[in-house]
């Protein structure tokens, strides 16, 4: 079950709407919901970023305002916390809940969450739900695609669904046939189905065919001709300087995203 959620709060109230959502996600699961913001954590002298400073602590502390009267209002369990600290620090405290909650990047507003949902999603070792910038409600889950290749990454990224998958009304296995998927039981669907129905999960098996550098375009014309709510995929990514960066499907779908996407590694 989904009993500790841990929300990274956005300072722009254009941006509230993940708060909402990691509400709504809480009250579905009558979770508690821990949300923290960050301080600047910088090597640059404290004279030359003290306007630079003040401003962004006002900024966190209204986030936080906003927060506590959202969580009040909703009578929901949940703390805020302003701290000190980097992406690292994120993905540590994430460790100690059950799903981490980041909003999408929107570069075209100087925000950029790369970094952050890359820890959270391979150094917590929990799952993640990425909510696009787009987004105008809270948790739905009439329709909820799982992305299957028959591989380790998106059998954890299932598992650690099955609580949202439970609840949801529809749920779909959706394969990209390819080189990867080529085996017939990943294709059909078979064994992740019949498992997900002993868990009185009942399953309906999409594929699609596209090469191998189109699967994020497949995964996301498909999600935007169905009425998904909710896209669970498992989060790929390759090992640089001792770091994990997205894989290239996963970091296709993240920066085109239209709806929230639960992702585990």
């Amino acid at each position: 079950m989904i009993k500790d959620i841990i929300l990274h709060l956005e300072r722009d109230p254009s941006r509230d709407i993940v708060r909402d959502f990691a509400g709504s996600m809480a009250e579905t699961f009558a979770a508690h919901l821990t949300a923290v913001i960050f301080k600047f954590a910088t090597n640059i002298p404290a004279d030359a970023i003290a306007d630079l400073f003040s401003e962004s602590a006002a900024e966190a502390r209204g986030a936080i305002d906003r927060f506590d009267l959202a969580m009040k209002r909703n009578d929901l369990s949940a703390e805020s916390r302003l701290i000190l600290g980097t992406a690292k620090t994120f993905s540590e405290m994430a460790r100690c809940s059950d799903l981490s909650i980041v909003m999408q990047s929107d570069d075209n507003n100087g925000v950029n969450n790369t970094i952050l949902i890359e820890a959270a999603l391979f150094e917590s070792g929990r799952p993640l739900i990425v909510v696009p910038s787009t987004q105008k409600d809270g948790l739905k889950l009439d329709r909820v695609v799982c992305c299957w290749d028959g591989s380790r990454t998106a059998a954890r990224a299932i598992n650690d669904a099955l609580p949202l998958l439970k609840k949801a009304s529809a749920v779909e296995i959706f394969i990209v046939e390819n080189e990867k998927t080529a085996n017939e039981q990943v294709l059909r669907g078979t064994q992740i189905g019949r498992h997900l129905a002993r868990h009185d999960i009942k399953v309906e098996v999409k594929t699609t065919p596209a090469a191998d550098s189109d699967v994020a375009h497949a995964i996301l014309s498909h999600v935007a001709d169905g009425a998904t709510d909710l896209l669970v995929m498992g989060g790929y990514g390759h090992s640089r300087l001792r770091e994990f960066v997205f894989g290239g499907a996963t970091r296709g779908i993240l920066s085109a995203m239209t709806v929230p996407v639960f992702l585990s590694h």
